[in-house]
């Protein structure tokens, strides 16, 4: 029972860590008003851009990083609980062994989900800064090129 409690307290700080990076919401890139054109407006242009980029993203990078090391992370633990069920049977113990492999999939799966939400989050960034740019430079500002 205490190896049980072990395994889920490792997992839940194995989950927790991998939650910590994030992307900052909204472009990355910098806009400048266009020629002429007042501050006030340069402002109103930036909100309906990020709104717009937002939907043309389909999701926040938060959001799509997430579900990317979420994903790994219930993976890992799926395969690690058979691989130490199957390795645990030979010793006798598969209960025991399915924990412990439980646990160590869960940290190797939410590693590796981490690099995978890692790289959706990047994606969607990508998507997100290409629309804002489009849409700051059709209404007239000055983008970088």
């Amino acid at each position: 029972m205490a190896r049980m409690r072990t395994v889920a307290l490792v997992g839940i700080c194995g989950l927790l860590l991998g939650a910590c990076a994030t992307v900052p919401a909204g472009p990355s890139v910098t806009a400048l008003p266009g020629h002429g054109k007042a501050f006030d407006a340069f402002q109103g242009d930036d909100l309906v851009c990020r709104q717009w980029a937002t939907q043309q993203a389909g999701t926040t990078p938060e959001h799509a990083g997430g579900v990317a090391t979420a994903e790994g992370a219930g993976i890992g633990t799926l395969i690690g609980a058979g691989l130490g069920a199957a390795i645990g049977a030979i010793g006798h113990n598969p209960g025991l062994g399915a924990a412990v492999g439980a646990g160590g999939g869960l940290l190797a799966g939410t590693a590796l989900g981490a690099g995978a939400g890692q790289r959706a989050a990047n994606d969607v960034q990508h998507r997100y800064d290409a629309a804002y740019e489009q849409c700051m430079y059709a209404k007239g500002n000055q983008v970088p090129r």
